[in-house]
Formats: C-alpha cells, structure tokens, sequence
C-alpha cells in the first residue's frame, strides 16, 4: 500500500501534498540520469500503489520512446526496449489514461509472465514545455485496482518527474559538450603535432572513433583531377572499409558535399540507394553520416562515421561532426603542406626528378635489401660535352637538354625503379631486383630512346654510362657501388674519347 493512504484506501490531502513536496526535493537534488530514473520509481510507489511499474523516454524526432526503467514485485531495473512513440497513445494524445481492466488491449507495455498479467493501470505523460518527454505508468494485477484519484495523483508526479528528467537532460548535455569540448581541443593539439599524412589519418581515425562512440570511420580523399570521385584513403573500426575503395558521388551527393559542403546522412543504410553498389556492398545495414573536409576553400574528402544499428542524426550529432571535420581538415591542410615542403627539399626543381639528396635516402633502403640477398644495380649516366652546348647555345638550351634527359630517363624507368638528378649534368637510376645483365638491357633501351628524342636529336647529344650490380661480399656502403658505378662510367667516357680521336 502506497503511504499516501487512509485506513480506507483513499489519499489524504496532506499525505499527497507532503509526497509531492518530497518528491520534488528528492528528484530536484538528483542529477544523475540512472539514479533519477530510480527515484522517480520510488517516488511513485510511496504516491500510488505499484505493482508494476515503468518508465518512457520520447525522442520526438525519431519517432522513439525507449523503456529506461521498470520493476515487478519491488525490483526495479534499468531497461531499454524500444518502440515507435507515435504508437502510444499517451505520448500521442499528451493525455493520461486510466485502464481498469484488459489492460493487454489498451497498452504497448504490459508486465508480468504467462500465469500472472497485469490488468489494469494508470498512465501518465511527462509533460516540459509543450514536449512529451516520456511517460510513466503503474500498473496492478487486479482489475479496478486504479481510480481517478490515482490517475490525478499519478499526474502529478509526472509532472514533478518531468522537470526533473529536463533538468537531468540539460545538465548531462552540458556534461557531454563540456567534456566534448574537452576531446576536441586535445585532438586539436594531438593532430596539430602529426606532419605525416599517414600519421595523421591514423590518428583521426583512433579520435573520431573515441569521440562519436561509432562502429567504424573512414576518410575519403577527392581525385585531385576528378572531385566527385573518393577513395578510402584510411578506415578503422568494426566496420572499417577496405583502404583505395572508390566512390563515385550522385550529382546529389555532389551538390550536397562539393557545392553546398553539407553533411550527408543515411538514417538506415539497408534501405538508401543513395549509395553506388561498390560501397553499398560493404554497408549491409545500420546507419552512417558523412561531412566534407575542407582545405583551402575546396573540399578534398569527407570524413564518414557509423554505426550497426539504424538511428536519427540530430543536429547535436551533426554539429560534433562537423567540428570534427574541422580539426581533421586543419590537420591534413598542415602535413600536405609540410609533405609539399618536403618533397620540394627532396626534388631537382628544373627536371621534377629526385635530387642527390633523396637518392641517397632511397639508396640507404636499397642497400639495405640488397645486403638481406635482394639484387640491386645502378646506372650513371653523363651528358658528353655538356658545357660545350651550354656555352653555345646557352643555358635556356641547357635547360632544356637537362630535361629532355629526365624525361627519357622518366619513360624508361620502372614504377618500382628511380631515376634522380645527380649533380650538374649527370643522372642515376637505381634498378631494385635487378643484376648487372639488366641494368646493360637497361642503358641500351635509354641510349635508343636517346636518339629519336626530338630534342636531344637535334643537338646531337650523347651520354656516357657506368653500371654497377651490389655486391654485399665486397662493398660495405652506398658509396662503393656509388664509386664503381662512376668508374665504370668513366672508362665507357674514355672509349668513346679515344674512338672520336681515332675515327673509329
């Protein structure tokens, strides 16, 4: 029996008022979501009689009430069941509702087990500022057990229970944008100390998980030529996609991404055709939203995070990814620049082609395989009378035979190779998993080349060459077969000086 009963079963004026008093000091003093839920319980239970009981949280916007709280026979435990709102009558009609019996055919929640339903109940909205917030109800399992007085009683703790649940509400938000706010400046600072792209994509991939508490993440990056198409430039996750997979934006997503730099949203991925069928077949369901990241004016990605279960975005959710996409964006705009300087410091800028010093990074890896029993050979090759045509024909001419040379060297080159800018008017290509016998196969295809460039043709240029295999038995560093490379190279110079001397 509930207290704020007489010996006859009714509610005595005071006791109500008294219960209401206290309710609103206890549920006013409790700002933590769970233990509220539970004081709302206990509460009710000193207010009306309860055998059951439970409790409803609305999300208007998603059409969602979710059971957070119920208890049979005086044990009470956190729940969550859900179901749509807009299929309770309560939260529809904003109305109490008071059911004497048959309480199966009149309630989307009914407690109890197979030998023992309830049958009747009281139920009331929680009602804040023109919003339902939920709804509560007691329930018995005798019919009759409620009357008007209950309903009215129930009505009023509901009402007491209501601004106490938006008071909770409001300070958790405060909590969660706080500590939001929190996470973010430290990805700030963590990013803002990444300068490698790898690095910083790892990184965004390990904080947009912690921050959004989502079931996978990925960044895709735009082809530079072609924006509409992305790629997964990093994934991470239970649901990480699969690194390189391409997306080709509708003139939707184009417009919605590219034009307007709005966010994207997929509430229910099982059931979009939004989404190409490449992609699409990686999603299987669940729900996901994606941002653009912006650098420099123009979007370069979209940053995409999401979860197994379907949900509704709110504008909370959107607006944390956003200024996740933000941070991301002001992370990568840092470490291409810093990569943009760097490969400045490592390129010849009038060939385009690696300069000493990033060869001699490439070839302390080279060298390193190549003492592990993986062939490497190099090749060195030198314009012959290079300063004749300089003076001759002058340095624009010379420019312009320095990068005609480059070229060749370029399209002759294997993707896995590479050819650098030695000095002045010498080149080197380093040929990884290949013997002294290709880099000879090698030079002749360059040499051939050499003659039907349009450039060189006309001047007449010839090279000398000097080809050196690794040999981890007598060379200890890069500059040993850096030095028999470039004698090589010298005694091909000095016979074909001593053929022109003789006429042969």
């Amino acid at each position: 029996m509930s207290e704020a009963a007489s010996r006859d079963g009714r509610p005595l004026k005071a006791d109500r008022y008294r219960l209401l008093l206290e309710a609103g000091r206890t549920l006013g003093a409790t700002l933590s979501i769970e233990e509220l839920y539970e004081a709302i319980y206990r509460e009710t239970a000193r207010a009306v009689d309860v055998e059951g009981f439970f409790l409803a949280i609305h999300d208007q916007g998603r059409d969602l009430a979710r059971v957070v709280y119920m208890a049979e026979g005086g044990k009470g435990e956190s729940v969550d069941i859900a179901y749509r709102g807009s299929d309770s009558k309560v939260i529809t009609t904003r109305k109490a509702s008071l059911i004497t019996d048959d309480l199966a055919t009149d309630s989307l929640m009914v407690l109890g087990d197979d030998d023992r339903v309830a049958r009747s109940a009281v139920i009331a909205p929680l009602l804040h500022g023109g919003r339902v917030l939920g709804a509560l109800s007691a329930q018995s399992y005798d019919a009759d057990h409620y009357d008007a007085d209950d309903l009215e009683m129930l009505e009023e703790i509901a009402a007491v229970a209501a601004v106490a649940i938006f008071n909770a509400q409001q300070f958790a938000e405060l909590e969660r944008r706080r500590k939001e706010a929190e996470q973010l400046e430290e990805i700030g600072r963590a990013l803002s100390s990444k300068l490698d792209p790898d690095q910083v994509l790892r990184m965004v991939i390990s904080a947009v998980s912690d921050v959004l508490d989502v079931d996978g993440v990925a960044v895709w990056l735009c082809d530079p030529r072609q924006q509409t198409v992305c790629r997964v430039a990093d994934s991470g996750g239970e649901i990480a996609l699969p690194i390189g997979l391409e997306w080709e934006l509708s003139p939707e997503m184009e417009d919605t991404l590219i034009s307007r730099w709005d966010p994207i949203i997929f509430d229910n991925l099982a059931s979009t055709n939004r989404l190409p069928e490449n992609v699409a077949a990686h999603l299987t369901g669940g729900s996901a939203a994606g941002v653009p990241l912006v650098l420099s004016g123009r979007v370069e990605g979209i940053l995409t995070a999401g979860s197994r279960q379907p949900r509704h975005f709110s504008r909370e959710d959107l607006g944390v990814r956003q200024r996740l996409a933000s941070q991301v964006s002001g992370a990568l705009s840092n470490a291409r620049m810093h990569a943009n300087l760097h490969a400045l410091s490592l390129t010849d800028p009038l060939t385009g082609l690696p300069n000493r010093r990033r060869l001699q990074i490439h070839l302390d890896h080279e060298v390193a395989a190549a003492r592990r029993g993986r062939p490497m050979s190099m090749a060195i090759f030198d314009i012959d009378r290079f300063k004749h045509y300089n003076d001759t024909f002058g340095h624009i001419a010379g420019d312009d035979i320095l990068k005609a040379v480059g070229s060749v060297l370029t399209q002759e080159n294997r993707a896995m190779n590479v050819v650098a800018r030695y000095g002045g008017d010498e080149f080197v290509s380093v040929l990884s998993e290949t013997g002294l016998d290709g880099a000879r196969h090698f030079v002749d295809r360059v040499k051939a080349h050499l003659d039907r460039d349009e450039t060189l043709s006309k001047f007449g240029i010839t090279m000398s060459v000097g080809c050196a295999e690794f040999d981890p038995d007598t060379m200890a560093s890069v500059n040993d077969v850096l030095r028999a490379a470039d004698a090589d190279m010298y005694e091909d110079k000095a016979r074909r000086t001593a053929q022109v001397e003789t006429g042969d």
